[in-house]
């Protein structure tokens, strides 16, 4: 395989426990940082984007519930991103790397000056062949993730700008399904618009149909992109191989 740059979008519901959904799955967090460090190993630069701050505030406040009001899931997700921090730094010291936090808005992506520092320091981390940056929405002072989607829209932003060859969206669903079947491969994202409704998992905000906006702004920036299933082993390294697996959306310029 040659060494592609990969970012990896993984949802709450995938790194939370399947019990409670409020509670940091310390399992998934090692099986996906064990697949990653052997992506590292051979070649391959992996970004992350990763939801489940909220998720975890809500954990370590002992609220019984995520809560509803917008300043009350930013308050969780700014006791959580330490939490999740810590989740990914000791599963990926295992394995000799680093973990790199970059809290980052989409207003931080529209304004030239930012987008360009972001660029930057992605850039410089991604040089370091021990270092994965792990990306999360700035939830404590940002809102649009919070109410639409899970950081999808925010993981094709970041894979256009660091130059991303792949674009994976883990998550509950084992890729995108039409007719009670999984769809192998999309190439007209408007005829199967059709098979996604409104719904989202209990502890997360996109659905998706969020995830298929991102499909459409990845492709259009001609980054082939994926919808995988996140609770079972391998299915990234067999995106990259290009094994049937998921959901594949070819990259559209």
């Amino acid at each position: 395989m040659k060494p592609e740059r990969l970012v990896v979008k993984l949802g709450t519901g995938v790194l939370t426990t399947d019990a409670s959904g409020l509670q940091l799955d310390r399992a998934q967090f090692a099986r996906f940082a064990a697949e990653i460090a052997g992506l590292v190993a051979g070649g391959h630069p992996v970004t992350i984007i990763s939801s489940a701050a909220v998720a975890a505030g809500v954990a370590a406040l002992g609220l019984p519930a995520r809560p509803s009001s917008l300043p009350a899931k930013q308050a969780c997700a700014a006791v959580g991103q330490s939490q999740l921090m810590r989740a990914w730094q000791e599963a990926f010291a295992a394995h000799g790397l680093a973990a790199a936090q970059l809290l980052l808005t989409h207003g931080d992506i529209d304004s030239r000056q930012r987008r360009r520092n972001a660029e930057n320091t992605l850039r410089e981390l991604l040089a370091f062949p021990k270092v994965v940056p792990v990306i999360n929405e700035n939830d404590s002072v940002a809102v649009e993730e919070l109410r639409f989607g899970d950081n999808d829209r925010l993981g094709a932003e970041v894979a256009d700008l660091c130059g991303a060859d792949l674009f994976l969206i883990l998550t509950g669903s084992d890729g995108l399904r039409g007719d009670g079947q999984r769809l192998p491969v999309v190439t007209d994202l408007a005829a199967v618009r059709r098979h996604v409704t409104g719904e989202t998992g209990a502890h997360s905000t996109g659905g998706m149909a969020s995830k298929l906006d991102a499909v459409a702004f990845a492709a259009a920036a001609g980054i082939e992109t994926w919808i995988l299933d996140g609770r079972q082993p391998g299915q990234i390294a067999a995106a990259l191989a290009g094994q049937d697996v998921g959901t594949r959306f070819p990259a559209t310029s």
